[in-house]
């Protein structure tokens, strides 16, 4: 199966009976993001965190609180 990542438009090929194949197959508002700017992005967030002024919103912790 080709993919193309949502950011950087870069072409890949997964392999059929992978599970993100699946995902991707069966819920088409999932979307594929390449290695590199998935690592890009959980740096850039990662260091965003550790200055302690970003607060990263999770619905399934709010909903936990209720």
């Amino acid at each position: 199966m080709k993919v193309k990542c949502v950011i950087c438009d870069q072409i890949e090929t997964l392999s059929d009976d992978a599970p993100e194949a699946k995902k991707l197959r069966n819920r088409p508002i999932h979307t594929f993001m390449c290695q590199t700017c998935y690592a890009r992005i959980e740096k850039r967030t990662n260091e965003r965190m550790a200055t302690g002024k970003f607060h990263l919103y999770r619905t399934a912790v709010q909903e936990d609180e209720w």
